[in-house]
């Protein structure tokens, strides 16, 4: 695996593990948490240093925080940015075993 430069790590947070990822996983295609200011070339380097794969496309979306009610106090969830990476052909990330 190469040398990978700490920000990276800034730029990717989390995997997003649901059902409609895992579904997507089967398209050649990864979900996953990222930072709110990233940019879509900023994803692709991130991922491709990091996991060691070639990245074919990168689709982002911002999902709007809810307002939710807890305890009768009402709260705002904070917004949450996705990116749907489609890897080249025969490349692969397993998400479950982390980094």
């Amino acid at each position: 695996m190469s040398t990978s430069d700490p920000r990276h790590y800034d730029v990717i947070l989390s995997p997003v593990i649901t059902e409609k990822a895992t579904m997507a996983s089967e398209h050649n295609k990864v979900v996953f948490k990222v930072r709110k200011n990233a940019t879509k070339p900023q994803i692709k380097e991130a991922v491709e240093k990091l996991f060691d794969v070639k990245v074919k496309n990168v689709n982002t979306l911002t999902r709007k925080g809810k307002l939710k009610v807890f305890k009768n106090r009402l709260g705002q969830q904070s917004d949450v940015k996705r990116a749907i990476v489609t890897l080249e052909e025969g490349h692969r990330i397993d998400v479950t075993t982390g980094l």
